[in-house]
C-alpha cells in the first residue's frame, strides 16, 4: 500500500531525484549511470519511488539543442539564428555536416538517457526482491513507466535515423555487436513494449495521479502505441489506440489554446505526456529548468522587469504564417507567432497580406514587446512564457514553463487521419474528431472531412511541436511541401546523417540503412 512517503510533486521530484550524470565521451558505449548501487539499502522498499523519481529527471533533463534539431526541418520552422550555427541553418536547408556538434549531441544524450533509464529499472528490480505483492506489484508499474519514457527516446531516434540501435541494457556491448535495427522495427518494438505496459500503469489520465502528478499512465502508452503504429502506416493500429483514449472520456481539449502553453494550462486533462519544471514558487534557491533561450526573441522589452530575452533560433516559417491568415485562423495564430515590425512589414511586402488582423502586433496579449532583431523575423509563441508569469525574482526566459509532450488534440487528429485512409474506429468519427479541434480554434465544422484537410488541420494545430509536421510529410513521400522558400528536399535528405564521431566509435553502425 502507498502512504505519504511513496508520493512525488512538482516541487519536490527533482530535489530528491537520484541524477543520471551524462558522460562527455563521443563514444556511446561509454556513456554509463554514475550511481552507486552498493550503497543502497534495497530492503527499504519504501525508497524505491525515488528511482522512478530519477527516471523523471533523466526523461525532462534535455540539452537546449534536442527539440530544436528534432523539429528545424518542417516546413512550420526555420532555424533561425543568423549570424550563428551555420550549420544549424544548413540542416533547416538539407544540407548536412556529419561532424556537426548538434547531431552527435542529440545521439550522445537520448541513447546515454536510455541508458540511464536502464539503470533505474535496475534499481527497482532489486528493491522489488525485497517487497512483499503489494511491493511487487508497484515496482511492475515503475518500470512500466519508465519503459513508456525509454520508448520515447527510441522513438525520436529512429524517426531521425531510420536504423538504430535497440537498447534495453546498462551495458549494451552486445546489443551494439549485434547492429541497428531497421526503423520499422524499432517502431514495432515500441508499440509491443507498450502492449506490456499499459495494464501495469494507471488507468487515469496523467493529472489524476496523486503519487506522481503528471506521470505516465496506460494512456500515455496508448498514445506512444499510436504514434509508432502511425510510422508503420498501419492506420488500423492507430485508430484502435487512439479509439481506447478516446472512449475512455477521460480526456478533453483545454478550453483556452493560448494559455495552454503557459502556465495556467499545466498539466491540464490535455496533457498525456508533460516535461515538468519548477523553481518551487520561490525567488531563490534550487530551479529545475529547460533552457528555453533558445526559442525566444533578443532585446525584448518586457512586461515585467529584468525578465531575460532568448536566442533567436527558432522562428515560425514565413509559409505557416500565411498558410493561417489564408485560413482565417486567430487564437492558433496569434498562441503560435510572435511577431516583431521587421517580421510584419516582410509579411506586408506580399499584397496579399497588406491587411492584417489586429493580434498582429509586436506588444503580445501580455505586454511583452518583441523588438526587431537580427537572428529571426519571428520567435516562437508556443515555447513563449509571458515575463509576468515568471516567478518574482527570477528572470530566466521561459522560466519554469513545462513542455508538453503529447496532448489530446494529436490523438483526436491522428485517430480522424487513420478513419480517412480506411480504418474503422469506435471512438466517434473522423468528422466529430476534427470538429472538437477546429471548434476550440474557433472555426466552423466540416463535413465528410478528407485526410488532407486532417493534414491541415494538424499542421495548424501542431505547428513547432517536436517535429510533428516534418515526420508527417516524411511518412506521406509530400515532398514539395517541404520544398519551400528556395529550400529543395528530395527522398535523399529524410534521415540526418549518423554522426562521424558514432561511426568512429560503433563499427556495425556502417551497416545501418542511412
Amino acid at each position: 500500500m502507498k502512504n505519504k512517503k511513496n508520493t512525488i510533486s512538482k516541487w519536490t521530484f527533482a530535489l530528491i531525484a537520484m541524477f543520471f550524470i551524462q558522460s562527455c565521451s563521443d563514444k556511446f558505449d561509454d556513456i554509463e549511470g554514475q550511481l552507486n548501487a552498493d550503497d543502497l539499502d534495497y530492503s527499504n522498499t519504501e525508497n524505491m519511488i525515488q528511482a522512478l523519481a530519477g527516471s523523471y529527471n533523466i526523461f525532462a533533463t534535455r540539452g537546449w539543442e534536442e527539440p530544436l534539431l528534432l523539429s528545424v526541418r518542417g516546413d512550420d520552422v526555420n532555424a533561425g539564428g543568423l549570424g550563428d550555427q551555420q550549420q544549424f541553418a544548413d540542416t533547416d536547408n538539407f544540407v548536412y555536416t556529419q561532424d556537426y556538434w548538434m547531431y552527435n549531441s542529440l545521439w550522445n544524450i537520448h541513447y546515454g538517457d536510455i541508458v540511464g533509464l536502464n539503470t533505474e529499472i535496475g534499481l527497482i528490480e532489486n528493491f522489488k526482491s525485497f517487497a512483499d505483492e503489494s511491493g511487487q506489484a508497484t515496482a511492475d508499474q515503475y518500470i512500466a513507466e519508465i519503459k513508456v519514457l525509454r520508448a520515447w527516446l527510441h522513438f525520436n531516434l529512429a524517426r531521425v535515423w531510420g536504423d538504430v540501435f535497440i537498447i534495453q541494457t546498462t551495458t549494451p556491448d552486445t546489443e551494439i555487436a549485434d547492429g541497428p535495427a531497421s526503423k520499422d522495427e524499432v517502431m514495432q518494438f515500441i508499440s509491443d513494449q507498450m502492449d506490456e505496459a499499459i495494464p501495469l500503469l494507471p488507468n487515469m489520465r496523467p493529472n489524476e495521479r496523486t503519487d506522481v502528478p503528471g506521470g505516465v499512465t496506460r494512456y500515455t502508452a496508448y498514445a506512444l502505441k499510436a504514434m509508432a503504429q502511425l510510422e508503420l502506416e498501419n492506420y488500423q493500429g492507430v485508430a484502435d489506440a487512439c479509439g481506447v483514449i478516446i472512449s475512455s472520456n477521460k480526456f478533453t481539449l483545454y478550453p483556452d489554446f493560448y494559455s495552454l502553453f503557459k502556465k495556467p494550462g499545466e498539466l491540464s486533462d490535455e496533457s498525456l505526456l508533460e516535461m515538468q519544471f519548477s523553481d518551487y514558487g520561490s525567488s531563490t534557491g534550487d530551479t529545475f529548468y529547460h533552457l528555453y533561450g533558445p526559442f525566444g526573441p533578443q532585446g525584448w522589452t518586457p512586461a515585467r522587469a529584468n525578465a531575460s530575452d532568448g536566442w533567436g533560433f527558432y522562428e515560425p516559417s514565413m509559409k505557416f504564417i500565411k498558410f493561417m491568415l489564408d485560413r482565417n485562423e486567430t487564437v492558433r495564430l496569434e498562441t503560435s507567432v510572435l511577431w516583431t515590425d521587421r517580421g510584419i512589414a516582410e509579411l506586408q511586402a506580399d499584397p496579399n497580406y497588406a491587411t492584417l488582423p489586429s493580434f498582429v502586433n509586436k506588444t503580445t496579449r501580455d505586454g511583452d514587446i518583441i523588438n526587431d532583431y537580427a537572428r529571426a523575423l519571428f520567435a516562437s509563441g508556443k515555447h513563449y512564457l509571458p515575463s509576468v508569469q515568471i516567478t518574482t525574482g527570477r528572470n530566466d526566459y521561459g522560466g519554469g514553463k513545462n513542455m508538453i509532450v503529447i496532448r489530446y488534440a494529436e490523438i483526436l487528429l491522428m485517430y480522424a487521419e487513420a478513419l480517412t485512409r480506411g480504418a474503422s474506429g469506435t471512438g466517434m468519427t473522423a468528422d466529430q474528431a476534427v470538429n472538437l479541434v477546429r471548434s476550440r480554434a474557433g472555426l466552423g465544422g466540416l463535413s465528410g472531412v478528407t485526410s488532407d484537410q486532417v493534414m491541415d488541420e494538424k499542421f495548424a494545430e501542431l505547428a513547432m511541436e517536436w517535429g510533428i509536421r516534418y515526420y508527417d510529410m516524411i511518412r506521406l513521400d509530400n515532398f514539395s511541401e517541404l520544398s519551400y522558400d528556395g529550400r529543395t528536399f528530395s527522398a535523399d535528405k529524410q534521415l540526418l546523417p549518423y554522426p562521424q564521431a558514432q561511426l568512429d566509435a560503433l563499427p556495425t553502425l556502417g551497416g545501418g540503412g542511412n
